[in-house]
């Protein structure tokens, strides 16, 4: 049996918690998952057991060559890092399962690139990906962050930008022991509904770009914290608050995502009105791609 890779972040859950995350999951006969690190089949055997098909992906070679010598028909191993799958890829092995219309997303995602993953999946989604839901195992910080609320110290980029386009919500509380090797931290489960950006944005990345600008600097006041948005050049902050009709004395992390939209949505009209094109990440506007 493969041993646990500090690099990979591995912690294999524990056989007696292994029912109670499935019966969190709640797999149905019809349905189609994509696994996320299956690591030793904890979860992938007893979703395949009860799913029509599951598509685990597994950056670990060793794993990954444990996982195919159990052969089972309904079960598909991707080898590689999750970060880089593209849609593409995705389409074609669900098309090759023969995958439901929707498909369900599970795992126990590694703790060091557990927030890169939920970016993923939102992106994955946003490109067409019929994405019905994800159940996860995290971090319980981080699920913190994820369901927190405006006004809250936990409220942040990741509360924002996750919860624009999923609902979320805890589902299950994990202690160290759940785990082998056990981590120094607790963690939860938690279910992630995707659903199209609501309220959307006239542009997701000029939106990504300003939220994670202004919670560099959550402590300062909007008008202040808005000094570090490059597209502020395109728009004096005061005036951009101005036309969202938002109070710049308040904080980043008082801001609702209704609200936080409506502001971007000022400067996108005001970066194409100073002529600018649309931006990748890196370039000199700073508008970022999630």
């Amino acid at each position: 049996m493969s041993r646990a890779r500090k690099r990979f972040g591995q912690h294999f859950l524990e056989p007696a918690w292994v029912e109670k995350v499935i019966a969190a999951i709640a797999p149905q006969a019809d349905e189609t998952f994509l696994e996320i690190g299956p690591g030793r089949g904890a979860l992938t055997i007893p979703l395949a057991a009860r799913a029509k098909h599951v598509v685990a992906c597994e950056i670990d070679r060793d794993l990954v060559t444990d996982l195919r010598r159990s052969n089972r028909p309904n079960v598909t191993i991707v080898e590689g890092d999750f970060l880089d799958l593209s849609a593409d890829r995705v389409r074609r092995e669900f098309a090759a399962a023969k995958a439901a219309p929707t498909i369900r997303v599970a795992g126990n995602l590694p703790y060091n690139v557990a927030s890169p993953i939920l970016f993923k999946l939102v992106e994955l989604f946003g490109n067409g990906i019929p994405l019905a839901d994800a159940t996860v195992m995290m971090q319980r910080e981080v699920a913190d962050r994820l369901t927190a609320s405006p006004d809250t110290k936990e409220y942040g980029v990741l509360s924002i930008l996750i919860g624009h386009a999923a609902r979320v919500e805890r589902l299950l509380a994990l202690p160290p022991g759940a785990f082998r090797p056990a981590p120094q931290v607790r963690s939860a489960v938690v279910r992630l509904r995707f659903h199209d950006p609501d309220p959307p944005a006239r542009d997701r990345r000029v939106f990504a770009a300003m939220v994670q600008a202004i919670f560099t600097r959550r402590r300062k006041t909007l008008t202040n914290a808005l000094d570090a948005f490059p597209l502020s050049g395109a728009l004096a902050p005061a005036k951009a608050l101005t036309e969202a009709g938002l109070d710049g004395g308040k904080r980043p992390e008082n801001m609702t995502i209704a609200e936080l939209v409506r502001l971007s949505d000022v400067y996108s009209q005001a970066d194409r009105r100073d002529g600018r094109k649309t931006r990748k990440k890196g370039d000199r506007a700073g508008v970022a791609v999630l």
